[in-house]
């Protein structure tokens, strides 16, 4: 019986062993979202831009879908190619990868600001994704020709 009692226990160790591997490995699985280096250039009109790095420590790819501001409620994503800006619905964020925003490529675009817009203001925005919950970002307003190497 004592042997009984043993296996018993040592399947149970067992089980409870795996069950945390699964759920350790389940988050691998999922995005990992961090976001750095924002900031919006002082705006000289009522459209301004937006910047920042979106990194994914994550095992699982994710979309940027959509941004809220209540600085604007026009905000919207944009990708440049061939010196030509478009409007897109999503960027992708891969797994174990970044997505970066830059000065002169893809970025956040705010259309019909509410006021204007002075240097060393903080901006809220909230980035909305595919799969993660949404991340509150202050967007800290530069100097217009602010540009970092690397955010």
């Amino acid at each position: 019986m004592a042997g009984s009692v043993l296996v018993s226990l040592v399947s149970v160790a067992s089980l409870a062993a795996l069950a945390g591997c699964s759920s350790a490995d389940a988050s691998e699985d999922k995005p990992q979202l961090k976001v750095s280096g924002a900031f919006m250039p002082q705006p000289v009109s009522d459209m301004a831009s937006g910047f920042l790095t979106v990194t994914n420590s994550g095992g699982a790819a994710d979309k940027l879908t959509s941004v809220t501001s209540d600085i604007s409620d026009d905000v919207t994503i944009h990708e440049t190619k061939d010196q030509k800006m478009r409007q897109v619905k999503s960027f992708d964020i891969p797994a174990d990868g970044e997505l970066s925003l830059d000065r002169g490529g893809s970025h956040l675009m705010f259309m019909g600001l509410k006021k204007k817009l002075e240097q060393g203001q903080r901006i809220s925005v909230e980035l909305h994704f595919e799969k993660t919950d949404p991340i509150k970002v202050d967007l800290p307003v530069k100097e217009t020709t602010y540009n970092p190497t690397r955010h």
